[in-house]
This record gives structure tokens, C-alpha cells and sequence, in this order.
């Protein structure tokens, strides 16, 4: 067990640590990440149906506007 001198097995550990602690925190910003681009998507989604909204009710209200020309 003992071939090396015992710093060499600390330091094995360490890196060991090191990588997990490494790939630990990666997932954690990629979550965090994820998240946000999630709600900037929402966000993006309620701009673009407000806008469509307000298109449709514009189309509407011109439709209108030509009937009653129309008619009157």
C-alpha cells in the first residue's frame, strides 16, 4: 500500500476533490442557467402575445372602420 510517500496519496485525493467539487458546481450554474433562460423565454413569449394582441384588436378596429364607411 505504502509504494509512494503518503503527500502523493494527499495529493491524489485532492485532485480527486477537486474534479468533483468542479463537476458539482458546473451543474449547479448550468441549473441556474437553465432557469433564467427559461424566464426571459416567458417573458419574451408575453411581449410577442401582447403584440398580437394589439395587432388583432387594430385589424379589428379598421375592419370596422370600412364597414361603417361602406354602409354609411
Amino acid at each position: 500500500m505504502l509504494l509512494l510517500p503518503w503527500w502523493i496519496y494527499v495529493c491524489i485525493i485532492g485532485i480527486i476533490l477537486s474534479g468533483y467539487m468542479a463537476f458539482k458546481t458546473h451543474q449547479q450554474d448550468k441549473e441556474i442557467d437553465d432557469e433564467f433562460i427559461e424566464k426571459e423565454g416567458q417573458v419574451y413569449i408575453e411581449r410577442i402575445e401582447l403584440e398580437r394582441q394589439k395587432k388583432q384588436a387594430l385589424v379589428e378596429q379598421q375592419q370596422e372602420l370600412q364597414e361603417e364607411q361602406s354602409v354609411g
